[in-house]
């Protein structure tokens, strides 16, 4: 019948944007369906609704990468996402600036 039905590997976070707001889903698992050229998306996972232009505590990293941060260096949260931010999500290096900076 044409139908290819796929698992994406990877996906962290899936962004809605409507005119209002943003639904965020974390933990996200994706499963495209081709019917024949015409693709759709399934996805489930964590919602949150924030409203456009927010900043927000979702983050794109895993919940495990910033919990290591923060049990390798002791720092809070917050700060362990900043260093994941200014390191392209590598652990380690955000380990390193944050115990060298």
């Amino acid at each position: 019948m044409g139908i290819k039905q796929t698992n994406m590997d990877d996906v962290t976070e899936v962004i809605i944007r409507t005119s209002k707001n943003e639904i965020v889903i974390t933990n996200a698992e994706v499963i495209c369906v081709d019917m024949q050229g015409s693709k759709s998306y399934q996805v489930s996972g964590t919602e949150e609704t924030r409203a456009l232009g927010s900043v927000s505590a979702v983050t794109s990293f895993p919940n495990e990468d910033i919990e290591l941060v923060m049990s390798q260096t002791g720092c809070e949260r917050e700060k362990a996402i900043q260093a994941l931010e200014a390191t392209d999500g590598q652990p380690a290096e955000a380990i390193l600036k944050i115990m060298t900076g």
